[in-house]
């Protein structure tokens, strides 16, 4: 581990990103759903997502596009499908208030799906998909973000990094659990390179000419490039649809121009569609089950690495250590709480 690295206690870390989020005027559930949501990627060593997000919190707040006390209006009325209204606030309270009764609509009906509108949503996917695996469902997840992404064989944005996330439950405490962005990279990896002032790799993004670049500004300036060509170009533009039209809310462009230069996190829609095994499977769900874990064990047993198994290392290790976090981060968010006491 760096030099560079402290560990602190994750009821600390807790108590400082809690702090940040209270002192910029978020009410008490927003700002326990958020701290949740980053300590745990930092904790995980999934620092695009970790404490260096709060700091982002400062300006945006200040811009009167995000509701903080926004409180989210939970829709279970349809016999398949919530509908949960953030009101523009951040999402994490929203997925929170809405989950119980996706749970109890799987459990029912064997499959349903969350739909969350004028949402802020910041965060990585993996957690939520680790939440719904702790239901012993099974669940896919996705939403746009805002058109910094350009398609395949093009040079201007269209699509956002539009996440797509998966789970499923497992024997033990980790689900099989893949997140990631359809774009070549996260948006919040590009930004750590600029801060840190390296290089990112070609394949990335492009200047605003639509020249390959390393320059992690010029991409930002440009365009992000979707992963594997014209295959992630096409998820992409598959979750632009299915979290957009199909669920009422707005495209990565739409939301770009929601935005209208405020220069905020994006605000857009989430679709969530979890599945139950135990009504899919009934007597034969145990044996089902047990073949789902031969082709894990058949993955592992030759040397391959499965998704998010280094956050779940580090999860392991950390347990013991705490809370890793560079220095210069942790000095720089003490002196923001220490501004907004």
């Amino acid at each position: 581990m760096s030099a560079d690295i402290e560990f602190i206690p994750v009821e600390d870390a807790t108590k400082l990103a809690t702090g940040i989020l209270l002192g910029l005027g978020l009410s008490a559930g927003h700002a326990e759903a958020i701290a949740r949501s980053v300590v745990t990627a930092q904790r995980d060593e999934c620092y695009s997502h970790g404490l260096w997000r709060l700091l982002g919190f400062v300006p945006t707040t200040r811009k009167g596009k995000v509701s903080l006390n926004a409180v989210p209006e939970v829709d279970a009325s349809a016999p398949g499908v919530v509908k949960v209204d953030a009101r523009y606030g951040y999402s994490l309270l929203a997925f929170r208030e809405g989950l119980p009764h996706l749970v109890e609509k799987a459990n029912t009906l064997g499959i349903a799906a969350m739909a969350i509108n004028n949402c802020y949503h910041f965060s990585a996917l993996w957690p939520e998909v680790e939440d719904i695996a702790s239901a012993g469902l099974v669940s896919l997840v996705m939403t746009p973000s805002h058109s910094w992404v350009a398609p395949a064989g093009g040079k201007k944005p269209v699509f956002g990094t539009n996440p797509l996330a998966f789970g499923w439950p497992r024997p033990g405490p980790n689900p099989f659990v893949f997140d990631f962005a359809t774009s070549a990279a996260a948006r919040g990896e590009i930004e750590l390179h600029r801060r840190a002032g390296k290089t990112i790799p070609l394949g990335w993004g492009i200047d605003s000419d639509g020249n390959d670049t390393t320059d992690p500004t010029e991409a930002l300036k440009g365009a992000m490039l979707t992963f594997g060509g014209h295959k992630g170009s096409a998820l992409s533009a598959m979750i632009e649809l299915m979290a957009g039209p199909l669920i009422a809310d707005m495209t990565s462009a739409e939301s770009m121009a929601f935005d209208d230069g405020a220069g905020v996190t994006p605000c857009h829609g989430e679709l969530i569609i979890a599945l139950d095994p135990k009504v899919f499977l009934g007597g034969a769900m145990v044996e089902n089950m047990q073949r789902a874990e031969k082709m894990f064990d058949a993955i592992t047993g030759q040397g391959a690495r499965l998704p998010s198994q280094r956050r779940y290392e580090a999860r392991a290790r950390n347990r013991e250590l705490g809370v890793p976090v560079q220095k210069s981060l942790l000095a720089e968010l003490r002196e923001t709480l220490a501004s907004l006491v």
